[in-house]
């Protein structure tokens, strides 16, 4: 079996994370790792938090804390929300860890003694209270386009204008609020992508004719407008330091790189991470220093939101081919669109819309993950609204899954009691069901594989709307009265659907899964997947297996619990409708 990297695009540090986050990146990350892995393949699934630059040093200083302190208390409260949704991370590290920073360094070294990266002077502003340059986002100020007075020196938030510091009427440093700021010469370093743009060129046509259009359009889309040279150090306090061996008048002025530069090292800064805690058993590099070559190579696949790809197909490819060293590169970016908040963006900063840590307040992780991914951004924007979620759960969840699983063990329980009845041998109709059931679950298969998780889903549902047809049609309610034998064979290959739909509907509600196949006293129940002949015999689960009813796998949403939502998140209700 193949190995396979996956990565999904860092969360940043500053502040939790809302469920366009989660589903733009990190969940559909873990549905194909853990699809993979019931598939047989070795996987490693890497992420992390993103540390470094301005704003974890604001959002620290409005904190009170000292940045290094503010970011380990984030991580851990970050890890501790995905742990909830059961994100199956093999490594969740930090972009600030010892290994991040030495590789990093070794990056930039490399990329100075190839050519890649020169010093430049260029002109900044400078804060005289503050004694420090100031980044563009340590200054704020009026924005000359709207007038609103809190705009950054890169961007205005509110008309969302792209700001140079010196536009901004009345500007003041973030830190300390002073005006008296000038503007003087420094220096950086700069990557320099110009040189590079051909081999980037060359690799995005050799690899990327199976990404979706969304993340070829834009890697393309920069390429075209030309590569620019880019700075890759700022003059903050916290991130990777500018090595002094390398360029000593840079260390001494506290020269630190830009996130952008480290923050994509970090995926392999994190392995490493991952294989310092048991070195003996765990290779990082065999992942990614010529991972292409040998009788096992990996594939790397990369999950994001579309305002990531630029820097994860064009500036970080960059930076590896100028290493001239044998970095892994991506093999898939699979990127998404936004899901927007009743047709309104998710803000972070606005704290608009579901965040993470509300949402498993409210309900369990398996509601979140079955909707988000059934209504993943893939092809175009989405919009969550609380009437459309409470649709998906009610009728594809509370219904389709959870009352099928529910009425098929109490009605077999009641009537044969508590372990899985005999009946009549298989007939006509148990060998069409399981014809559908075996094409069924080679689309969804199909579906995973080519990581269309909507498609995948409506397969995933169609799995389990097999079964309520199968059911309706023998009725055994009905069949009891007439032909018991008939009626134990209906309920007893209604349990192998259930076991069934516990193992294949894994990547999607682990928690869920978990206790559908936990009801079937097995001896041994060590099964990762389905085979077709499995799927087509629905024999797995056999006659005087013990079995329990678990808990009501999906409680249905009411409308006093819809009104309860709306009112405490917002939303436009008449609108949705």
């Amino acid at each position: 079996m193949a190995r396979h990297l996956i990565t999904s695009a860092l969360p940043y540090i500053n502040g939790i994370k809302h469920l366009g986050n989660m589903v733009g990146s990190m969940l559909p990350a873990d549905v194909y790792s853990r699809y993979l892995r019931q598939r047989g393949h070795e996987v490693l699934y890497i992420c992390g938090t993103d540390e470094h630059g301005t704003p974890a040093e604001l959002a620290a200083k409005e904190a009170g804390l000292p940045v290094d302190v503010f970011c380990a208390q984030a991580h851990d409260a970050q890890k501790a929300i995905y742990d909830g949704f059961e994100l199956s991370f093999d490594h969740f590290g930090r972009s600030s860890s010892a290994q991040n920073r030495e590789i990093t360094q070794e990056f930039a070294r490399a990329l100075f003694a190839n050519g890649f990266i020169e010093e430049r002077s260029i002109r900044q502003v400078y804060s005289l209270d503050d004694e420090r340059f100031l980044p563009d986002r340590y200054i704020v100020g009026t924005c000359p386009h709207c007038g609103y007075d809190k705009a950054r020196g890169d961007q205005c938030e509110n008309c969302t204008r792209v700001l140079d510091p010196t536009d901004l009427i009345e500007a003041r440093s973030a830190i300390s609020g002073s005006d008296r700021l000038e503007v003087r010469e420094t220096k950086h370093l700069f990557l320099l992508q110009s040189a590079l743009a051909g081999e980037v060129e060359a690799w995005i046509d050799a690899t990327s004719a199976d990404w979706p259009t969304l993340a070829s359009s834009i890697a393309r889309k920069w390429l075209t407008e030309g590569l620019q040279d880019r700075a890759i150090t700022r003059d903050l306090e916290w991130g990777v330091p500018v090595p002094a061996d390398t360029w000593p008048e840079l260390a001494a002025e506290g020269k630190v790189f830009y996130v952008w530069f480290d923050a994509p090292i970090e995926y392999i800064g994190s392995t490493k991470e991952w294989a310092d805690e048991d070195p003996a058993n765990r290779d990082w590099k065999s992942w990614w220093w010529q991972a292409d070559s040998g009788e096992n190579p990996v594939r790397y696949t990369e999950f994001m939101a579309k305002d990531n790809v630029p820097f994860h197909t064009v500036m970080f490819p960059a930076t590896q081919l100028g290493t001239r060293e044998p970095w892994k590169k991506v093999d898939h970016v699979k990127a998404f669109n936004w899901l927007n908040y009743y047709g309104g963006k998710f803000s972070t900063s606005q704290r608009r819309g579901v965040f993470t840590d509300a949402a498993l307040d409210l309900l369990p992780a398996d509601y979140w993950r079955y909707f988000l991914m059934a209504n993943a951004p893939e092809s175009d924007d989405t919009s969550f609204t609380w009437e459309l979620f409470a649709s998906s759960v009610n009728k594809d969840l509370a219904d389709t899954l959870g009352n099928f699983v529910n009425r098929v063990l109490s009605f077999s329980r009641k009537r044969f009691g508590d372990e899985v009845p005999a009946g009549a041998k298989p007939g006509a109709v148990e060998a069409r069901l399981g014809e559908q059931i075996a094409g069924l679950l080679a689309e969804y298969e199909t579906h995973m594989e080519t990581l269309q998780f909507r498609k995948a889903a409506q397969a995933l549902r169609a799995l389990w709307s097999a079964g309520n047809s199968y059911l309706e049609e023998k009725a055994p309610w009905l069949e009891i009265k007439t032909d018991p034998e008939g009626a134990a064979l209906t309920l007893r290959t209604a349990m192998n659907l259930i076991h069934l739909y516990a193992v294949v509907s894994e990547p999607f509600i682990p928690a869920s899964a978990k206790a559908m196949r936990g009801a079937f006293a097995l001896p041994a129940d060590d099964a990762t997947w389905v085979t077709p002949q499995q799927a087509a015999a629905l024999d797995t689960v056999p006659a005087g297996t013990p079995f329990t009813v678990p808990p009501v796998l999906f409680a249905k949403i009411t409308d006093e619990d819809l009104e309860s939502y709306v009112t405490r998140f917002g939303g436009d209700p008449e609108a949705a409708a």
